[in-house]
This record gives C-alpha cells, sequence and structure tokens, in this order.
C-alpha cells in the first residue's frame, strides 16, 4: 500500500482509528476505507484501486457519482432542499406521477430508509386489516418468512429469527408470525388456521442478507394466489432486489406477480441520498389519513429530483438487461473455479453469492480480506456466504476482470 495521501485528509490507519474511538461498534467492516467512488470502481485515501461487488447492499445499482444524478443533486441544491410535508412543493407531484407510472401503482407515501419504509408497509397493512378486512382492533396478524431481513427497528426485529438482529432488544412486537421461507403449504397453514386476522404475508422475493437465497420457482405466484384467497396483502419487500437488480425491474416480475404493497428504497437515488418509498392501490393506500403517519423528510424536493434522476438511467441505459445478461456469465465463469472452498453457487441477475465451505481454516472472512488485496471488495454474510452485487453499470470486460481477480484469490487460498 502507497503511503502518500492521494484522496481526503485523513489516512487509512487514521480514519479506522476515529471510527474505532468515536463511533458506535455496531457494524464490522472490511479492513478497507473508502475515499473516493467513480462508476463500479473506490479508491481508498491512497489512492489503492478496487473494484465495488457490494454496491452498498445494492444502494449504487447506477455506479457511484453518477454524472446524471449529481448534477440533479447540485441544481436542485442551489434552488430548494427542504420544505417538510406541512406545505406542498414544486417537486413532489411530479415525482409522485412519474414513479407511480414508472412501478405500475395508483399511489405512492414517500418515506427516507427502507427501514421506514418497512415500518410503513406494516402500519398501512394493519390499518387496511382493520377498516377493510373488518379483523377486530388490536388483534392484526402479519407474517414473514424465517431468515428475513426488513431492517433494524424493534418492529422489523419482532419478525426476524436472526438472534445477532434480536438478542436484547425485547420485549417485542405482539401479532407477528414467522414460517419457513419457500414454503407454500406453510403460508397455506397458517392462513386456514387464522387467515381471518391476519392482514399481510410480508415477504422478500429472493432473501439478500440470508445469502441469496433464491425461492423455488413458482414460489412467489403460489403464494400471492394464496393469499387473494384468503382476503390477506401480498406485500414485497424489494429494498434489495428491485430496480433492476436481478435482471428484471422488479424481482417479483419474473413470475408476473404484482404486490398489493411494494417496497423500494436503496437505488432508488442511486447510493446518493436515503430514499424509499410505499407503493398500493388508491383503496389500500387512502385508509391513512392526515396525521396518522409521515416524515418531515420524507418526498423533499431534493429527493424527489434525485430519484427521478435516479430512475431515468435505469430506464435509460437498460440495467435490466444489462443485469440478466452479465449474471449468467457471472454464474457459468464462477461454476469453472476449482475450490474446496465453493460449495454452491446462486443468484439471480447481478445479485450472486458463494456458500463457502471451510477449509484448512480458511471462512468467508479471509476470503473477503484477499480479494480486497487484489482489488476486490466483497462481504461476507452469515459468516459464510459471500455476496457479490457490483454496480449494474459494469461492463463485460470489467466483469471479467473481476471474475479474473475472484479466481485468482480463491486459486491462492487452496
Amino acid at each position: 500500500m502507497a503511503d502518500r495521501l492521494v484522496y481526503g485528509t485523513i489516512s487509512t490507519k487514521e480514519a479506522m482509528m476515529l471510527e474505532e474511538t468515536y463511533g458506535a461498534h455496531n457494524y464490522q467492516p472490511l479492513p478497507v476505507v473508502l475515499a473516493k467512488g467513480q462508476g463500479v470502481k473506490v479508491w481508498d485515501p491512497e489512492g489503492n484501486e478496487y473494484y465495488d461487488f457490494l454496491s452498498a447492499y445494492s444502494a449504487v445499482n447506477q455506479g457511484h457519482c453518477h454524472p446524471k444524478i449529481i448534477n440533479a443533486l447540485v441544481e436542485q441544491a442551489k434552488i430548494l432542499t427542504l420544505t417538510s410535508r406541512a406545505f406542498f412543493n414544486n417537486k413532489l407531484g411530479e415525482y409522485e406521477k412519474f414513479i407511480t407510472e414508472y412501478f405500475g401503482y395508483e399511489m405512492v407515501l414517500p418515506m427516507n430508509t427502507g427501514a421506514e419504509a418497512v415500518e410503513t408497509a406494516m402500519k398501512l397493512s394493519r390499518k387496511w386489516g382493520y377498516e377493510k378486512k373488518g379483523i377486530p382492533q388490536n388483534e392484526a396478524i402479519l407474517v414473514f418468512a424465517e431468515q428475513n431481513f426488513h431492517g433494524r427497528t424493534i418492529a422489523a426485529v419482532s419478525a426476524s429469527t436472526d438472534p445477532v438482529a434480536y438478542n436484547g432488544f425485547g420485549p417485542f412486537l405482539p401479532g407477528i408470525e414467522k414460517i419457513p421461507y419457500n414454503n407454500t403449504k406453510a403460508l397455506e397453514k397458517i392462513l386456514a388456521k387464522k387467515g381471518d386476522k391476519v392482514a399481510a404475508f410480508i415477504v422478500e422475493p429472493i432473501q439478500g442478507e440470508a445469502g441469496v437465497f433464491v425461492p423455488d420457482k413458482g414460489y412467489l405466484k403460489k403464494c400471492f394466489a394464496i393469499c387473494k384467497e384468503y382476503n390477506v396483502l401480498f406485500v414485497a419487500d424489494e429494498i434489495q432486489t428491485g430496480i433492476a437488480r436481478t435482471g428484471r425491474l422488479l424481482a417479483c416480475d419474473w413470475e408476473g406477480v404484482h404486490p398489493d404493497i411494494l417496497i423500494l428504497g436503496k437505488a432508488i437515488s442511486g447510493g446518493v441520498l436515503p430514499v424509499s418509498v410505499v407503493f398500493s392501490s388508491r383503496e389500500i393506500m387512502m385508509v391513512i389519513k392526515p396525521g396518522e403517519h409521515g416524515s418531515t423528510f420524507g418526498g423533499f424536493p431534493l429527493a424527489c429530483t434525485v430519484a427521478k434522476a435516479a430512475l431515468e438511467i435505469v430506464r435509460d441505459e437498460k440495467l435490466t438487461e444489462r443485469a440478466e445478461k452479465l449474471g449468467k456469465i457471472f454464474r457459468t465463469e464462477l461454476a469453472k473455479i476449482d475450490s474446496p472452498l465453493i460449495e454452491k453457487i446462486r443468484g439471480k441477475g447481478l445479485l450472486n453469492a458463494i456458500v463457502i465451505k471451510p477449509a484448512n481454516g480458511v471462512q468467508a472472512w479471509d476470503v473477503c480480506v484477499k480479494l480486497k488485496e487484489n482489488g476486490l471488495l466483497a462481504k461476507p454474510t452469515h459468516d459464510h456466504i459471500i455476496r457479490f452485487a457490483p454496480p449494474l453499470v459494469i461492463t463485460e470486460k470489467q466483469l471479467m476482470e473481476c471474475i479474473g481477480i475472484i479466481k485468482k484469490t480463491f486459486l491462492e487460498l487452496n
């Protein structure tokens, strides 16, 4: 590593020390400091270059610092940034029309973070359950899939089956039931038993944090049909899988499923601002009345402008098609790597994972550290799985270079 400072005002060592000293220890980052990003690449303070294969958990689908998004941000920031929802602003309505037509919904409720959007969908589902379905007050049930990841709020961890997420944070939210993922019989069973009080089934089309767990073909379609049979809302959390990541605009599109409620975040802003949304029909959305839910920043002018530019990039640069094509190449090439460390390769589009079988003391973390030394950044999830999710603007040439780095790394660790 070069010692000379190239980007920023502090070194890698200083940046790590400052975070360790003054910041809460709620993350365990890979030992690398990022000071600059452009497209699919990032650089540390000393100028060392890396391919980003995490994309901020799929928030940077459009690549780092895409000029169209940055220009939109800068120009709007000169005019108006925040109004709160106490007043109308001249960007929100335009954005709401654009984004509802873009994803094929009647109405949208704008929020900021993914966790806020999940919380919003949970509240909306409960309210619909009471007002439209006729569930007795305070008896609504929300059904979740095991091994989910919907955020870190008390509501989200109440639905979690991961002890790391929920240990030490109880008591938990009542009215939540958990069933096995990728198991339509389990959904049918619980709805047959408690369906009259179930407001919604909330599910990730592909479980990202669980290790890019892709369900069986037909799972989503069957779940949707079961929900319709019992008058239960089908709610899709596509915060990580949506916006072209899997080779479709939405992962649900692979099975032609149009969720009753759709949750999106992350790549809506191309990694520039926290922007999230909850979509639904007019009938469902209108159960929320003025004063019952909101956010000071939700739908602020700067976010609306940035999000519109970010989504135009996905459409105009055909990132959906690129994700599907390059994802197939990526999985095909990874399958050629001869390593005892590789137990399984899975994924869809450019959301992929390698399941690591520890050997000779080498674990997923060690693989990621070696990848970093070779110029590619990825991060383990659940200790034994490495998720690979580069920005969707990556070219085939760049992808092949990255596949070479991954192959080289595994062969060095054999």
